[in-house]
């Protein structure tokens, strides 16, 4: 949720070096999929501008006046996206070339095998010329699918790219034009021409999240499509009766269990809100309140300004869901300044990565994930916001306390007090930015529904960020008058709003082709049912090698069953979105989980927090990137540093998968304060071990014994994290006398 336009304005006098906009821009374009868009000019940025605006005005006026019927809503969505999509959205440059034509020439077999099912299939029913109508278009995408340079250019659209948009428009548009006759008298009896225009909707939608996600999440899709159709040739226990072209088409396009689904769903009355708030609200300055407050709060301390990337990097996660954009927007001022100050470049963008793919694990505004997740387990998103609070507090405990000792260790002082901004002349300055935020938040905590809490912090937003302007004239002259939402930039405000959403809406529609296809061939207990067995396997294996019963089997066999999940949420998130990776792992993945008999609350979280975590895990750690692209610092090292700062999310996971209490299911003051305790203990122990720094120096072999305690307090055995949180300590301890006994040699 990023509105880059808006960070020009947000300039800070202590920020230090800055980059210029034009920079910015182009590492979101680089970095962020999500937002590569063109640089329209003339006729064609007015038309994209008044189309953004007008779908964006529809969303903000049925957020507060009453969504349509859900079949309607989300289609009317879906063609403003869809329309918009081929014209916002570049063809992506062939990086490798011989792998981008093999690719291609896939696609465009898929399309083909698509258009002759549907030919074999209504034959009977349709004319000739029908049947050379559907294998024409086919034809067409799979040659706008091929990689040739001359198709298209980078800020403009091609001759292929408009008969995509009206396409495009066209599938989602033709159900609400027709609605009562595909859905009311004819439900249950497709015509002929619906089974076709769900054909070119299938097409589509693969080609639409190939061009805005990249090859991954595409091929997922595809790969689903294809499970679906040859089920009875597959092996062993993935095999299944198979299903036809026309069932495929009938569930996933004239249903709401494929493209029109929960994804889609959420997105259309949920994600679209928080997202253009989002936009609005750092167009109104509150970003630049979020920098000030974090350099009040953190600025004067021992490495003052990474402290300061990552209070802000919090605080902007509370009104930003995209990992990328927040490692940009904030480190364009954290990352130089904590450079001026002594880090290490690659220590910088690592800090500041690891600070912001927080964000989307912080309250109140957790990205689109969290409004999925709330959707699928029939949660008030006003319950999450609270549960999140303890796990995204131990997150930025872990990555403080590794800026404090690497600070400690580099004997890194604070910032100067002159450019310690006061809290009257901040609040006098900005008050009235945070009214929209306190309003939104306290209607969730009310339990009114999101889009409604969504609609007043919008509304309050433009409202408020005129409040300098009135109250001017009577002297009040301290407050930000720059920043209020005049029509011009309310208007690039919502054009934003509605280009953010377009990859997102993009992936969920493509998602929704896994979703389908579970609920029809029962992917998700297949998939499960591997995990579990291998899990089995392990922990039987294991459970002999280990002396004196140590571990249970069943304990074993847990542990093993969260890593490999782990993994697989690591895996998929590497090429994949934080929201897609959710809805796809959720699907096959969670329901392994269930089987253990851990909470269904505390298995979507592990889920989430793990598809977060690709963000920063290596080879595709994007905002590591992004925050290696603004210090200058190589990017993989970048990555490796930026994951192991973010050890508290990598560990946070399992404590709770362990400690329920932590999440508040289940609880109790026991489990809760020893979860508390040896969590914080783990956190410190692992930060100072991979630091190798508390009060002094730390001995290898003391890393050792810290990493090896710290990881035995992530568990529930009461008597293990006694012993371990003693050892931990005791360690602690003695560095501690040590370094406050004798002046301690500061090493770089």
């Amino acid at each position: 949720m990023s509105n880059s336009n808006s960070q020009a304005d947000n300039r800070s006098s202590f920020s230090g070096p800055e980059m210029h906009q034009a920079d910015l821009d182009s590492l979101i374009k680089k970095f962020d999929n999500e937002s590569n868009f063109r640089d329209l000019k003339g006729i064609l940025k007015t038309l994209v501008t008044i189309t953004c605006v007008v779908l964006s005005v529809f969303h903000i006026y049925t957020a507060g006046f009453g969504l349509l019927n859900e079949i309607t809503h989300r289609n009317v969505h879906m063609a403003f996206i869809m329309g918009l999509l081929f014209i916002v959205f570049p063809r992506r440059p062939p990086k490798h070339l011989k792998i981008n034509i093999v690719l291609s020439l896939a696609y465009g077999a898929f399309y083909l095998l698509i258009a002759h099912q549907l030919a074999q299939a209504l034959a009977s029913d349709i004319p000739v010329w029908w049947t050379w109508m559907i294998y024409g278009f086919a034809g067409f995408m799979a040659l706008s699918a091929l990689p040739v340079a001359a198709m298209g250019s980078r800020n403009k659209p091609s001759w292929l790219d408009w008969p995509l948009v009206l396409a495009g428009a066209g599938f989602s548009a033709y159900l609400v034009i027709f609605f009562k006759d595909i859905f009311i008298i004819n439900i249950g009896f497709p015509k002929a021409f619906d089974y076709l225009m769900g054909g070119m909707a299938v097409m589509l939608v693969v080609e639409g999240a190939r061009r805005t996600m990249g090859e991954s999440l595409s091929i997922i899709g595809v790969l689903a499509l294809l499970y679906a159709m040859f089920g009875p040739s597959l092996p062993g226990v993935m095999a299944h009766r198979g299903y036809d072209i026309i069932r495929l088409v009938e569930h996933l396009y004239l249903g709401t269990e494929g493209i029109y689904g929960i994804a889609i769903g959420v997105v259309a009355t949920y994600v679209f809100h928080f997202v253009l708030f989002g936009v609005l609200a750092q167009a109104s300055g509150l970003g630049q309140l979020f920098i000030e407050l974090a350099t009040l709060v953190a600025g004067r301390y021992s490495g003052g300004p990474a402290k300061v990337s990552v209070v802000s990097s919090g605080f902007f996660g509370m009104i930003s869901g995209s990992p990328v954009a927040n490692t940009v927007t904030t480190g364009a001022f954290t990352i130089p300044m904590m450079k001026k100050y002594g880090f290490s470049g690659r220590f910088a963008a690592a800090t500041e990565a690891a600070s912001s793919c927080g964000g989307q694990i912080t309250p109140p505004i957790m990205g689109a994930s969290a409004f999925v997740m709330a959707e699928m387990l029939g949660v008030p998103y006003s319950e999450l916001i609270l549960i999140a609070i303890i796990p995204a507090a131990f997150h930025y405990l872990a990555t403080l306390c590794m800026v404090h000792f690497e600070a400690r260790r580099l004997d890194l002082k604070g910032m100067p007090e002159e450019q310690i901004p006061r809290l009257g002349a901040v609040l006098s300055k900005h008050w009235h930015q945070v009214i929209p935020l306190v309003v939104m938040v306290t209607l969730l905590l009310m339990q009114f529904t999101p889009f409604l809490a969504a609609f007043w912090g919008i509304i309050l937003t433009i409202i408020c960020s005129y409040i300098p302007l009135v109250l001017r004239p009577l002297g009040f002259t301290k407050l930000d008058h720059e920043s209020a939402l005049t029509p011009r930039r309310l208007i690039d405000g919502l054009e934003e709003g509605a280009k953010q959403s377009i990859a997102i809406t993009a992936a969920c529609a493509c998602v929704g082709f896994l979703l389908g296809v579970t609920t029809l061939t029962g992917l998700g207990f297949k998939f499960s049912g591997a995990i579990i067995g291998l899990a089995n396997d392990f922990g039987s294996t294991l459970a002999v090698l280990i002396p004196f019963d140590l571990v249970t089997e069943g304990s074993l066999t847990l542990f093993i069953a969260l890593i490999l999940v782990a993994l697989a949420c690591i895996l998929m998130g590497a090429g994949i979105p934080t929201t897609p990776t959710y809805i796809i792992l959720a699907a096959i993945v969670a329901p392994a989980l269930d089987d253990f008999g851990i909470a269904l609350l505390a298995s979507h979280f592990f889920i989430f927090y793990y598809g977060v975590l690709a963000d920063v895990t290596p080879p595709v750690a994007l905002a590591a990137y992004a925050g290696a692209g603004i210090s200058g610092s190589d990017p993989m090292k970048t990555g490796v540093t930026a994951f192991r700062l973010s050890m508290g999310k990598a560990l946070v996971p399992l404590m709770f998968i362990y400690a329920p209490s932590l999440l508040f299911l289940n609880f109790t003051w026991f489990e809760f304060s020893l979860a508390m305790i040896s969590g914080i203990l783990c956190i410190v122990a692992l930060s100072a071990a991979y630091i190798g720094f508390f009060s002094a120096p730390i001995s290898k072999v003391e890393k050792t014994i810290l990493s090896l305690a710290g990881l035995s307090l992530v568990g529930n055995n009461p008597w293990l994290i006694l012993v371990s949180g003693a050892v931990v300590l005791v360690i602690l301890g003695r560095n501690y006398r040590a370094g406050h006994s004798q002046p301690v040699a500061h090493t770089a």
